[in-house]
């Protein structure tokens, strides 16, 4: 073993036990990590993580977004920022996580993706232990971390998702967004035991619709997956309002609170906050990202 890699290795070690030592106090909260991902792209996930976002924070919570999506990253592309620095800044130890981190209006932190996590699985220690290390920082930063991963079920994808305390899978009324749905789910149920999953339905004519699609995947994974369980958490209506938004570069809770679709994001933000603990780690953001690595092993 080589003098800078043991020293690297003393170093995680240490920062690990100090983490470990922090954990013990009854009175530490650690944010919460909701990964908000989706079978194929174009279903509004991005979209609805900014808007999440923005309900959380109106609620009184402290959010930060990390921008997960390597190759597609456009969360700054709705909340209309133009950040200079990137995750990759990070990795490469050239830039300190706060000095990456840009703020929007609302007081949201945004951690943008860039190429940083391009390829976990090729991190080397020293790498990893820069971002263990940065990631530590943002733990009294946050009550939430939202993790906008990208669509489909390439590794990146599924490391964050098995890592998060909750995982929220985003469809549509479309066959092939309920058919890809569930094969991420069945992936992650296979590849990394992920056993709970929320469902948030996009873009759907009613309510009635929505339950359809909730009930077309939860018939599925009781079928072939028995010991997956899907929880629907809501839906969003089709809303011209948001769409307006959209074409705006804008979020439909800054630019029309009112409209039905800011309404349903709203009770959607309030059940994910409101509602039962069931995965919370009370893990740091430390433990949140060996669990990222962990998985990418």
């Amino acid at each position: 073993m080589d003098q800078a890699k043991g020293l690297r290795q003393i170093a995680r070690t240490d920062a690990l036990a100090k983490s470990q030592a922090r954990m013990a106090s009854h009175t530490k909260k650690f944010p919460k990590v909701i990964a908000v991902t989706s079978g194929k792209g174009g279903v509004g996930k991005t979209n609805i993580v900014g808007n999440l976002a923005v309900a959380m924070t109106g609620a009184g919570k402290r959010v930060i977004i990390i921008d997960a999506d390597v190759g597609l990253a456009n969360i700054d592309i709705v909340f209309n920022l133009r950040p200079e620095y990137s995750i990759r800044h990070v990795v490469s130890a050239e830039k300190r996580i706060d000095q990456v981190m840009v703020k929007t209006h609302h007081g949201i932190g945004i951690i943008p993706g860039g190429s940083g996590f391009a390829d976990l699985t090729q991190l080397s220690e020293g790498e990893k232990l820069t971002l263990l290390s940065e990631f530590e920082t943002l733990s009294d930063q946050a009550d939430i971390i939202l993790v906008d991963t990208g669509a489909g079920i390439s590794s990146n994808v599924l490391y964050f998702n098995a890592a998060s305390d909750e995982c929220i899978v985003v469809a549509t009324t479309e066959p092939t967004s309920i058919t890809d749905a569930y094969a991420l789910m069945k992936v992650m149920s296979q590849k990394h035991g992920t056993r709970y999953f929320k469902l948030i339905v996009n873009m759907a004519d009613s309510e009635k619709d929505a339950k359809r699609v909730y009930a077309s995947l939860s018939n599925a994974l009781d079928k072939f997956l028995k010991t997956v369980v899907l929880e629907y958490t809501g839906y969003i209506p089709f809303d011209r309002q948001l769409q307006r938004a959209v074409q705006k570069r804008a979020l439909v809770l800054d630019e029309f609170p009112g409209s039905t679709a800011g309404a349903a994001l709203e009770k959607i933000a309030n059940t994910l906050l409101n509602g039962k603990d069931r995965m919370h780690t009370q893990g740091n953001l430390t433990f949140f990202m060996n669990r990222v690595f962990q998985a990418a092993t």
